[in-house]
């Protein structure tokens, strides 16, 4: 098990990858050495590091002719919030609506998925008209 870093300040790092499949394990390792720094036990570990896989690929899924997906992951020794900005594309809002539901209840594994894992998961609409997910994870007492 990781030790909790002794520091209660919140760190922020940016992650952007290509909108290809094939970069999602990076985005895995590069969330899983964030959570591992933050002091997540392994298993919690794989959890995000699943769920954020989950969301690049949705995020490829509906994310439009956007060159690539941008993380920006906070830490602080309480946990961890990772959004997927632009997670949704304006272009295809619709078509996310379609799966997710008005209610936000997914019937799409992925989304289904990283609901299961992460302990808040919340969409918000950018100025354009697309959407940003945000899924954060609490350090739960050993």
């Amino acid at each position: 098990m990781n030790a909790p870093s002794a520091s209660a300040a919140t760190d922020v790092v940016r992650l952007r990858i290509p909108r290809k499949g094939e970069f999602v394990a990076v985005a895995r390792l590069a969330i899983g050495a964030i959570a591992g720094r933050t002091g997540f036990s392994i298993e919690e570990i794989e959890d995000i590091k699943l769920a954020v896989a989950e969301a690049c690929t949705e995020a490829i899924r509906f994310g439009g002719d956007e060159p690539d997906v941008e993380l920006v992951c906070e830490s602080s020794g309480g946990g961890l919030s990772v959004t997927v900005l632009g997670f949704v594309s304006p272009a295809q809002r619709e078509s996310f609506e379609s799966v997710a539901g008005e209610d936000r209840e997914p019937s799409d594994l992925g989304l289904f998925l990283i609901r299961a894992l992460m302990d808040r998961v919340e969409h918000r609409s950018t100025g354009a008209g697309g959407i940003d997910l945000i899924m954060s994870k609490r350090m739960h007492a050993p």
